[in-house]
């Protein structure tokens, strides 16, 4: 299953590990049973810490739980000797595609390795009131699950009662039609959906914390002062800050999650020098040089407020400050929502904004895409090859995608275009959607079409909520600079795809970060 060069790669990642790692799994006669024992076999053979075991339980599909410490006698044997203890992580199915990752992830967890969060978001984890029991309800192709089961295993393994089973939809499909899931990853306790469909760790922790609350108050916690502190961790937050260190300044990044939009781009192929790369990967690659510095990084943050002169003072969400002598503004954008009557309230159970990773809930039925640029017309395409009938809104009078994409959703027999359409509700049951109302904007008549799900295509939003009312900004929300990155209050500049810039690209958010940083220098200097 595993190939050799593979399997070396592995040996390596696991060389560091200290305490024995068990994989308990059930007995089953489920067809993909032999699958799992030949993964969890090749896997444990790379590393004298890992052992496998089985044991006498059944299970009516593929499932194994993570423990950590003990001693094991025969690695295959039910009988084996081992006073393990659990780490709160179990998968049912098996955890291939896009999953392995968590797996290998999981195993590093259990023994502290891996990337760890800091100090402050891991206090935040084990102050979640327990017992927390969660299942995640994944799709092996879905590209959105991974994080969302990876932030929930790592806090498996830093709360002492904090349990996660994550569940492959497709061995459980009486569960997922009984809870009315209709998007992936889906995280439910009991069986009340907590959450559905893409998230960051820090909104995911902020809704754990609001469902089963926190036993110590947030602290108020300076993370200190600093000469220049960037906000956003993506290509111009990084660039900003790498430019900013190399002055021989004081730097900090505050993110949200470090890597920003980048994170959710597959393929790459119009960053200058790398003919071709993928969004994940360059992320770790900007991580990797930022690291390289001296440059504190403070992730899994939202800033709430900014206040000062001379002196800018953050208060962040987690009730932490940080205090800055000049600020680069590069929080980026995030995939815009319609804002309509019914759409939250249904998000994961008939509205959509990845058509690749739940389009397969909705096979054989009927769809409507919002959104008539690339990403809009792209995502009708594809659903068009699983559901029945595909129906795509655009709010103009014309479609503002590429020709050649265009001329091939016309082609398609199943698709239909409508132009000039507002999107005004989306009308369902709490559980399921069954239709959308738009308005016909030349003839003004509303009008609904029944469906059974939404995929919103709209384009990005800037992350500005925090900066409304503080200073300049246009009305669909960007920062208003100067040619040099300054934007209207002394001492704070902004950078990449959250200002006026014309062009939303990675190369000129790196070039926009540097400009940035070297216009706050300038501005220090002649100060």
């Amino acid at each position: 299953m595993l190939d050799s060069q593979f399997l070396e790669q592995l040996t390596g990642v696991f060389a560091a590990l200290e305490q024995t790692i068990v994989l308990k799994m059930k007995r089953s006669t489920h067809a993909n049973q032999s699958e799992l024992k030949e993964m969890l076999t090749e896997l444990s053979s790379t590393s004298p810490n890992i052992q496998l075991q089985e044991s006498d339980e059944e299970s009516p599909a593929p499932y194994f739980e993570i423990f950590r410490g003990g001693e094991v006698a025969d690695a295959t044997s039910a009988g084996a000797n081992c006073s393990p203890a659990s780490t709160g992580i179990a998968f049912r199915g098996v955890p291939g595609g896009h999953e392995f990752t968590s797996l290998v992830l999981s195993i590093l967890y259990a023994d502290g390795k891996g990337k760890q969060p800091d100090a402050g978001i891991l206090q935040r984890i084990r102050n979640l009131k327990g017992p927390i029991e969660l299942k995640t309800y994944m799709s092996l192709s879905c590209e959105n699950c991974p994080e969302v089961v990876q932030a929930l295993n790592l806090m498996a393994t830093v709360h002492p009662d904090f349990k996660n089973e994550v569940v492959d939809g497709a061995v459980a499909q009486d569960e997922i039609e009984s809870l009315g899931i209709q998007g992936v990853p889906s995280v439910v306790s009991g069986e009340r959906l907590i959450h559905s469909g893409k998230i960051s760790f820090l909104d995911l922790l902020a809704q754990l914390e609001k469902t089963f609350g926190t036993s110590v108050m947030a602290e108020k916690t300076s993370l200190g002062q600093f000469d220049v502190v960037v906000i956003g961790g993506g290509p111009a937050g990084a660039s900003a800050a790498i430019y900013s260190a190399r002055k021989g300044l004081k730097t900090a990044i505050i993110a949200e999650r470090f890597g920003g939009q980048v994170r959710d781009t597959l393929g790459i192929e119009n960053l200058i020098s790398v003919p071709y790369t993928e969004g994940a990967k360059l992320a770790a690659q900007l991580l990797e040089h930022v690291n390289a510095y001296p440059i504190e990084v403070f992730e899994h943050r939202r800033v709430a407020r900014i206040s000062g002169e001379a002196t800018k003072h953050l208060e962040l969400e987690s009730g932490e400050s940080i205090e800055a002598n000049a600020l680069i503004i590069a929080t980026g954008a995030k995939w815009r929502e319609l804002g309509v009557p019914g759409e939250k309230e249904h998000i994961g159970q008939g509205v959509a904004f990845c058509a690749h990773c739940d389009g397969p809930f909705y096979k054989g039925k009927k769809v409507v895409v919002v959104g008539g640029g690339n990403s809009g017309v792209e995502a009708a395409i594809d659903l068009a090859n699983i559901a029945s009938e595909v129906t795509l809104f655009e709010f103009g009078d014309a479609l503002k995608a590429d020709g050649v994409l265009v001329q091939k959703l016309q082609n398609l027999p199943n698709a239909s275009i409508v132009t000039n359409a507002k999107t005004t509700q989306v009308l369902g049951d709490g559980k399921k959607v069954h239709a959308v109302e738009y308005l016909d904007r030349k003839t003004e008549a509303t009008k609904m079409i029944d469906i059974d799900g939404v995929f919103v295509q709209i384009g990005l939003q800037p992350n500005t909520q925090f900066l409304k009312g503080y200073l300049d900004l246009t009305p669909h929300g960007e920062i208003v600079v100067d040619p040099k990155g300054r934007t209207s209050v002394k001492g704070i500049y902004a950078a990449g795809d959250v200002t006026t810039i014309p062009f939303k690209q990675i190369i000129t958010a790196m070039g926009d970060g540097a400009k940035a940083a070297l216009t706050a220098f300038e501005d220090r200097m002649h100060a």
